[in-house]
Order: C-alpha cells, then sequence, then structure tokens
C-alpha cells in the first residue's frame, strides 16, 4: 500500500465509500485484495479515533436514535455451534444517533441488539453533548434503562412505537418491501418532549444511506463482512465521508460544518492524511 499514490488510494477510497465491494474494487484498480483491506483498516480506525475525538461538547437540541440490522461471517442460523452467541458471528447491529437540525451521527455502535450495547452507545451520546436534549428512539426496550442511566432524568425523552399490519402473503414480494405501517403511538417516557418533535425519520433514512454507501450492508449479496472488525472500520469510514465530506442535500453544506465542527467541506485526501 505504501507505493500506492495517494490519488490511487483516494480513488479505492471514493470506491469504497460508495457502495463498491472490496474484490470489485480489486477489478476495476487491479490492487490486490490484500492492499485493499489494510487500506480499509487503516483509514477506518483513524476515522474512528479522530470522529471519537472531535465530536465533543456538541449543542445538539433533537436526537434521533436507530439500529439497523446486517450480519457478519454467516446469518445467524448458520453459524457453527463452536461460535454461537459470539459477538461477530451471526446477527450485528449498528446504533446510530442522529441531530435532527444538523443531520450529524455524532455517536454510533456496532454490536448486539441488547441492553449491554444500549448502555455503551447511550452513555457515550450523553457524553458528547452539552446540553439537555429531545431524544426519540424507537419501542426497543432496551433503550430504557440506558437512557436512564446515561441521563438520569435530565432530558426530554419520548418512543416512536410504530405498528404494522400483517407480512403474510402468497408472493414473495413480502422478502423484499417490509410490512405496511398502520400506525404510531408518541410515548412520552421522561421530562416534557414536544410531541411534534417526536420523530425518527431522519435517522430511518440514514438506514438507506447506509445499505446504498456500504456493500457490507447491501441485502442479499455476497459482499456482507466476513470479520467484525473490518465491519466496524467500514462503518467508521462511512460516518467520516458522510459528516466532514458529503454535502447534504438540504443544508447545502456537510454536517459537520452545519454543527461547527468543520469550516470547509473535506476531500477524500484530507481524511488519508489523518492515516499515520
Amino acid at each position: 500500500m505504501n507505493k500506492l499514490s495517494i490519488e490511487k488510494r483516494a480513488q479505492i477510497i471514493g470506491m469504497l465509500v460508495e457502495g463498491n465491494s472490496m474484490r470489485a474494487i480489486t477489478r476495476m484498480t487491479g490492487v490486490s485484495i490484500n492492499t485493499v483491506t489494510k487500506l480499509l483498516v487503516d483509514v477506518g480506525s483513524a476515522c474512528w479515533v479522530y470522529q471519537h475525538k472531535a465530536f465533543c461538547d456538541l449543542t445538539c437540541k433533537r436526537i434521533q436514535c436507530d439500529e439497523i440490522w446486517n450480519f457478519c461471517y454467516c446469518k445467524e442460523k448458520n453459524v457453527p455451534e463452536e461460535h454461537k452467541g459470539e459477538f461477530g458471528y451471526g446477527d450485528v447491529y449498528t446504533w446510530t444517533a442522529m441531530c435532527a437540525d444538523t443531520k450529524l451521527i455524532p455517536s454510533f455502535l456496532v454490536g448486539k441488539r441488547d441492553a449491554a450495547f444500549a448502555e455503551i452507545f447511550m452513555k457515550d451520546l450523553a457524553s458528547r453533548l452539552r446540553n439537555k436534549v429531545q431524544l426519540t428512539t424507537d419501542g426497543h426496550r432496551a433503550y430504557l434503562n440506558a437512557v436512564e442511566d446515561a441521563f438520569g432524568g435530565d432530558i426530554d425523552y419520548a418512543m416512536l412505537v410504530k405498528t404494522y399490519g400483517s407480512t403474510e402473503s402468497t408472493t414473495d414480494q413480502r422478502r423484499y418491501s417490509p410490512a405496511e405501517c398502520t400506525g404510531a403511538d408518541k410515548l412520552r417516557i421522561s421530562g416534557n418532549p414536544d410531541q411534534k418533535d417526536v420523530s425518527t425519520s431522519y435517522v430511518e433514512r440514514q438506514n438507506l444511506t447506509m445499505r446504498m454507501s456500504m456493500r457490507r450492508f447491501t441485502r442479499l449479496t455476497n459482499g456482507f463482512s466476513k470479520k467484525i472488525e473490518n465491519l466496524e472500520y467500514s462503518v467508521a469510514l462511512h460516518f467520516m465521508h458522510y459528516n466532514f465530506c458529503r454535502i447534504h442535500k438540504t443544508l447545502r453544506v456537510t454536517p459537520a460544518m452545519e454543527a461547527g465542527i468543520a469550516d470547509r467541506v473535506w476531500e477524500i485526501e484530507d481524511i488519508l492524511k489523518m492515516v499515520k
């Protein structure tokens, strides 16, 4: 990788953040799969460290949280007996928090969809915020204790609990389309959340961006992660590019610029300069 020009490395990173698989990149660039993997590891780890340090004392007012599913190594039903229950084999969830005003993703976590990871995620989010915020999550019960432990009573917290119609169908269409949402209840959990701001629409839209921008999240392909560490590096790279390099269509600046963290649109070459 050290022999690659910065232009070639930027080309590879650009392909990764635009949803190309690693083997497709090797075919298009003529670079070995090991080189692409090492570049992902080096850049992804640098992205995680930078965002961990940069996202602090944030003045967010409205936060939306959600989890997105994918799997690592193999699907949950196919996990070998010796790896059952082991993190990195089977179902994996990426927890994301989004500022509804700046569209910044200040906190994210790759893990299981359980109470332990919910607590880690919420404590990380709370540590990055300067002010009291309004928080909206879905109806996942693991959030209840996690939010209480992380924020105490110093938060306006509501759950948006959606109800869905039957998924029964005589066609295969149900495999590719979710059940129809038939309603949503806004439940006040603590504080005094403004009902008109109880929403998870922005963060749920981010789920689509993730599936479009990372081949590892695309359904019905063989581009899924084989190692949990590489999935974590890919997620860190995705959010670095999203927060700092990608101009948001509505804001007309990057989320990091809107949040006052950056004063310009970053280029991929700027991300590469973070690699020691």
